[in-house]
């Protein structure tokens, strides 16, 4: 048998009809009705159509008719069904996540949107995902770990690519209703124009909005999402994408509770005023033009803008080094992805793909303090403290900041032999940030707390960031891959620009100046995996091992009791993922996501003059084991029900380890008719067993807080489609 893999993409004159055969597509297939697993293609690790096959990466895949079967609510409902990703819910749509790092807020993951990043770098939103409509999407792609050099800051986690859907081939229409549980309604409607001469339109439109099982935690969203494909030549394509959100949501929900209110009185808010109004508009063109003798040539020029007004409830706190506030923040982006591609003759099947990255991205940041006196109750042993109102304070920061980034990159794959496929690539970032103060420089005050006032400043980065890997097809149903790679997250602007408070007007001095002096955090990454098909089941079993040093903690100098932040933890981060797939027989299927991890702190010492020394510690809020398994029944076209079981496991509540939450297991079901041609119904029950568990857990183990996971929820709908 041959062991030669399959042939890389080649688009020669027919670049145009190539795009315009995908823009085209007809409706995803079925999940239970997937191809093998070396069929699919990936197109987010180098930016380029290619097997998953030949792929020297551990990649997860999503496609359309899964994320229409799942029709999630949240991200948390679709995305743990790549093995190793875990997402969990804040409140509405917004999340916290983990891909080979703890799950949370931390800077370390790269969201994109048809290859373009939702945001800049230094403007990082951890609720990405609700920026982008994703119950409409056409796919989830999501490398996992260090991304590769084709890109920049922030993909040391993850990167997680959501692709647009399509237009289709023909003219129609679809709208569908849903209502449920906790007063969930949503709306979403498509409409193609169909091939016509000058291309082809597609509109997607979701409006959203739930209630929320948790007192005054109500949730709306308004989406909009244009595409337009079109082949002005026979060697040209055009995809232009416009995508605008609004989300107006109360945040309180993840307040955590003392352990008697989570299990006897979970739908307490503790932070009813908590609340999250966010715009985002994003709109890109994307010309790919055939030059001739298998060279492609791609300019992407786009614009983006996000503003978000944040009560944030996570910021609630009476104590003196408590930092409640309302930030307001608001970014555009004007940016350029250049792109050239070569695929040169010969049985080494040589590619070169050479790009740069332009980004250009104002934005600003505006403060203001808040007081709780009079307005909080103060927590007991079985109850959480309670914020029912507040008082706006001064105005604690006011600043114009700039981001700007040159990022050039190199990326070369050949066959050195028939079976393998080595890969080299390198990216060189240069970034940097200009500041300057609105506000009177020197110390504000406030009560007691003193925020130092910087006049203005600016700080510039550079990095180079090295890829190796390779492939090799043991036979052609089985492939091994390795990898090396290099990744790094450059200090945000609000590590740089935003230093917080302090008890003296010299110590917030010192914690403004030494901010400033932040470098970026870098990881390094080896990966071993191996992916096929045997007797009908698909396999992809990946092992890694990641570390990450020069990472942001706080630390109190002895000298003169200054909090401040420096590049001085390392943490390491390994585990074994594995997804498995068959087909049972014409009416079943079986699919697994699982991961096991360890995470813990190498060097970590958050505190000099306490002594506070977490080194050889686990990683609080990260799980060593992660587990999604499907059961897909189909007994007839246009039938469809499935069973999911979901397994968070147990977990550190604090980076003492003083206690642990014990982790929870869930069930849901989902199940979906064809009544008529162009008519179906749909339902699904999430929790099916009314399980009581934690979205997330912290605290410590004599004194633990818990934040309560959704309840048993039905929804139900139909859907019409013309």
């Amino acid at each position: 048998m041959s062991c030669t893999p399959s042939p890389l993409p080649r688009p020669g004159r027919r670049a145009a009809a190539v795009a315009l055969a995908a823009a085209f597509s007809a409706a995803s297939p079925a999940p239970w009705a997937q191809q093998p697993l070396l069929s699919e293609v990936t197109v987010t690790g180098t930016r380029e159509a290619t097997p998953l096959a030949e792929a020297s990466a551990s990649v997860g895949v999503i496609d359309a008719g899964s994320i229409k079967l799942t029709a999630p609510a949240h991200p948390q409902q679709l995305l743990g069904q790549i093995p190793g990703v875990a997402v969990n819910v804040t409140n509405g749509e917004g999340h916290t996540t983990g891909i080979r790092q703890k799950i949370g807020t931390d800077p370390v993951y790269l969201y994109l949107e048809d290859g373009i990043p939702t945001r800049a770098t230094g403007f990082f939103n951890h609720n990405a995902l609700y920026e982008i409509n994703l119950p409409q999407a056409g796919g989830v792609e999501v490398v996992k770990g260090i991304g590769s050099a084709l890109y920049g800051s922030d993909a040391i986690g993850g990167t997680v690519n959501i692709l647009t859907r399509a237009p289709n081939r023909d003219s129609g229409a679809e709208l569908s209703g849903e209502v449920g549980s906790h007063g969930w309604h949503r709306l979403l409607g498509s409409a193609n124009s169909g091939r016509q001469v000058k291309g082809a339109l597609r509109a997607d439109v979701n409006l959203s909005h739930t209630g929320g099982w948790r007192d005054q935690t109500a949730y709306d969203r308004r989406s909009v999402n244009l595409r337009w494909d079109h082949s002005p030549a026979n060697d040209t394509a055009l995809k232009a994408i416009l995508g605008y959100t609004r989300i107006d949501q109360q945040t309180g929900a993840n307040s955590a509770l003392t352990p008697f209110e989570y299990e006897n009185t979970p739908t307490v808010n503790a932070r009813p005023v908590a609340y999250r109004k966010v715009e985002a508009l994003r709109i890109s063109a994307n010309l790919d033009t055939d030059l001739g003798n298998d060279t492609l040539l791609s300019l992407t020029p786009y614009f983006r803008h996000n503003s978000m007004d944040l009560n944030g409830s996570y910021n609630f706190s009476t104590a003196a080094t408590g930092d409640p506030r309302i930030e307001k923040t608001n970014v555009n982006s004007l940016g350029l992805l250049l792109k050239w591609r070569r695929d040169f003759a010969g049985a080494m099947r040589p590619r070169l793909i050479a790009g740069l990255d332009l980004d250009y991205s104002p934005g600003k940041r505006i403060e203001d303090a808040l007081s709780f006196t009079g307005c909080n109750v103060a927590g007991t042993a079985t109850s959480a403290q309670k914020f029912t109102c507040y008082a706006v304070g001064p105005r604690i920061y006011d600043y114009d900041v700039s981001y700007h980034s040159a990022s050039p990159y190199l990326h070369f794959e050949f066959s050195a032999a028939e079976n393998l496929r080595l890969t080299a690539a390198l990216r060189y970032d240069s970034m940097g940030y200009k500041a300057s103060n609105n506000l009177a420089a020197g110390d504000l005050v406030f009560g007691a707390k003193h925020y130092w006032q910087n006049a203005g400043s600016s700080r510039s980065f550079s990095r180079a960031s090295p890829k190796l890997g390779a492939n090799f097809a043991l036979t052609s149903a089985t492939h091994v891959y390795a990898s090396y790679n290099q990744g790094f997250r450059a200090p945000g602007e609000g590590n740089l620009f935003r230093a917080g408070h302090d008890t003296t007007a010299a110590r917030a001095q010192t914690r403004a100046t030494d901010a400033l002096q932040l470098q970026p955090i870098v990881a390094e990454q080896y990966e071993l995996g191996l992916r096929g098909d045997a007797g009908g089941w698909s396999y992809d079993l990946t092992a890694y091992s990641l570390n990450k040093d020069n990472d942001i903690l706080s630390q109190r100098d002895a000298a003169n009791q200054t909090t401040v932040s420096t590049n001085n933890g390392s943490t390491k981060h390994q585990g074994v993922e594995l997804g498995l797939g068959k087909a049972l027989g014409n009416q079943w299927r079986l699919d697994l996501a699982w991961s096991h991890s360890r995470h813990f702190y190498e060097t970590w010492i958050t505190n000099q003059f306490t002594g506070a020394n977490l080194n050889g510690k686990e990683i609080e809020s990260a799980p060593r084991q992660l587990g999604n398994a499907r059961l897909t029944w189909s007994p007839a076209p246009g039938t469809t029900a499935q069973l999911e079981w979901v397994k968070m496991g147990s977990y550190w509540l604090d980076a003492a380890n003083t206690g642990k939450y014990a982790g929870h297991a869930l069930w849901n079901l989902r199940a979906s008719h064809r009544l008529s041609k162009g008519l179906s119904v749909a339902a699904r029950i999430m929790n099916l067993a009314d399980k009581r568990h934690a979205d997330s857990a912290g605290g410590t183990g004599a004194a633990p807080t818990l934040s309560p996971g959704l309840p048993r929820t039905l929804y139900a709908g139909i859907e019409a489609a013309w």
